[in-house]
């Protein structure tokens, strides 16, 4: 497992949850904009500036944000 900056795993685990509560209630413009902006910072985090982010580490960061953020 790789090591990723603690930001951007709190950005990570913030979009997920913000994605599921849009899955449960769509419609939120809210949470749509909380969801663009968590898009944006997870994206362009300094992170991906160093390493080019390859489809696994792509797959490890997503892992992280789902069920108990260990990626169990």
């Amino acid at each position: 497992m790789r090591s990723f900056p603690a930001d951007l795993v709190r950005a990570q685990l913030a979009w997920s949850a913000t994605y599921r509560e849009l899955a449960e209630r769509p419609g939120r413009a809210e949470s749509r904009r909380r969801l663009y902006r968590l898009s944006a910072e997870v994206f362009f985090h300094p992170y991906w500036q160093r390493r080019r982010p390859a489809p696994a580490a792509w797959w490890e960061l997503r892992s992280l944000g789902r069920s108990d953020g260990a990626g169990n």
